[in-house]
């Protein structure tokens, strides 16, 4: 059984400095965080903002790519939690045909809201992720705040992207 899910905002963890993806039922009854690298929490942000940028970002990429096959994003589905990190998986309706491919939550997600795709989750992981509350002291970063956001869009310097290079 799946949860339909929107992306509520960003944060920032105050103990790891990391990226959290909130994710929130339509009935705002549970919420789910997903925490991600910095890039992938840029590319979600740009998107949230509808900040255009110069160039093509990767997901930008994936989604003309998708468009030039004439394939459409169906859904995406978060559909494991395994030792603490999250799987996801695309749906593509490329002509007659429905197909699956794997994918970490933070690109698919960023392609889903590029293409205006539902989100889903499975039940089951967010069961297991014990969904949490985020609180005021831990939003470090909320979509609701653009003035924020954009800031902290502004100011990512290249050694911030060090601290994330095992994900």
């Amino acid at each position: 059984m799946f949860v339909e899910m929107k992306v509520r905002g960003l944060a920032l963890d105050p103990l790891s400095n990391m990226p959290i993806i909130i994710l929130r039922d339509e009935e705002d009854k549970r919420s789910l965080p997903i925490w991600v690298g910095i890039f992938e929490a840029n590319a979600i942000a740009l998107e949230m903002e509808k900040i255009a940028t110069p160039r093509p970002m990767t997901h930008d990429l994936m989604k003309n790519i998708l468009e030039s096959l004439d394939a459409h994003v169906v859904k995406i589905v978060v559909n494991d939690l395994k030792e603490n990190t999250f799987f996801a998986v695309i749906h593509l309706r490329v002509g007659e045909s429905e197909i699956t491919v794997d994918s970490r939550p933070s690109d698919a997600i960023a392609l889903a809201l590029r293409v205006a795709a539902p989100i889903f989750v499975e039940e089951e992981v967010v069961r297991k992720a014990k969904s949490v509350e985020v609180t005021k002291e831990t939003e470090g970063l909320k979509t609701d705040d653009p003035e924020r956001l954009r800031e902290w869009l502004e100011n990512i310097k290249p050694e911030d992207f060090g601290k994330f290079n095992k994900m």
